[in-house]
C-alpha cells in the first residue's frame, strides 16, 4: 500500500498541484524571513486553528493582522467571537500569554534546531502541542517536522502504514513514532516533511492551504 501512496504523490508532484506546493513552500520561507510581528502572527494562527479550521484561522489572521501583538485580551476575545471562532475566550488568553515569549521566540529561532524549538514551544506556549508547534514552524520555513492531524492519520491508516490510534490526542511517543514513518515516506518520495504534508493534505481535502 505504501507503493500506491508513493505513486499518487509522484503523480501530484509532476502536475499543477506540484507547482502549487512549490509556490507555497516559497511563501513559507519568505514568512520566516519576515518581521517579528509577522512571525508572531503565524504563531497566533496556529493557536487559533487547534480544534478549529485552517480556513477560519486564515480569515481571522487576515482580519486581525498585527493586532495579535497589541489588542488587549478582553478586546481580542470579543473580536474573535465576532469573527466566529469557537473558543474566543480561551484563544485570546493563550495569545495574550504568548506575547511574553516573543523575545525568547526570536532568540530560539536564531540559535536552536527545529526539534529544540518545538520542545520549547510545547513546554512554554499554552495552546500549542506537537502538531500546532510543527505547523507554526512549517509556516515559517522549517521543513523537517511533521504536522500530524486526523487527515494525515486517516491516509496513513488507509494505506496500512499505521494502525488507527486509540485516541486523536497523540502522546509524544506516538507522535514521534508516526513522524518517523512520515520521514521515511518523504525520503522515498524525494521531498521533505513540509512538502509531504501539503501533498497528503491535498489528497484528503482537495486543498492546499497552510
Amino acid at each position: 500500500m505504501e507503493a500506491e501512496l508513493l505513486r499518487s504523490i509522484n503523480a501530484l508532484k509532476a502536475g499543477p498541484v506540484g507547482a502549487k506546493v512549490r509556490k507555497r513552500m516559497q511563501e513559507f520561507r519568505r514568512a520566516g524571513k519576515g518581521t517579528g510581528e509577522g512571525i508572531f502572527s503565524e504563531l497566533c494562527f496556529c493557536i487559533l486553528t487547534a480544534n478549529y479550521t485552517a480556513e477560519g484561522g486564515i480569515r481571522i489572521q487576515k482580519d486581525i493582522g498585527s493586532g495579535f501583538c497589541t489588542i488587549d485580551e478582553a478586546r481580542l476575545a470579543k473580536k474573535l467571537k465576532t469573527l466566529g471562532h469557537r473558543f474566543p475566550n480561551a484563544r485570546a488568553k493563550y495569545i495574550a500569554e504568548a506575547r511574553k515569549f516573543r523575545i525568547d521566540l526570536d532568540e530560539n529561532l536564531r540559535t536552536c534546531n527545529s526539534n529544540e524549538i518545538r520542545e520549547w514551544l510545547v513546554k512554554n506556549v499554552k495552546g500549542l502541542g506537537y502538531k500546532e508547534s510543527s505547523h507554526f514552524l512549517r509556516n515559517i520555513g522549517v521543513t523537517d517536522l511533521a504536522i500530524i492531524d486526523f487527515h494525515i492519520i486517516d491516509i496513513l491508516v488507509k494505506h496500512k502504514l499505521i494502525k488507527k490510534p486509540k485516541s486523536r490526542a497523540l502522546t509524544k511517543k506516538k507522535y514521534l513514532e508516526i513522524e518517523k514513518i512520515l520521514a521515511r515516506l518523504a525520503s522515498k518520495a524525494k521531498i521533505n516533511l513540509a512538502e509531504l504534508d501539503l501533498y497528503l493534505w491535498y489528497m484528503e481535502t482537495g486543498k492546499i492551504l497552510k
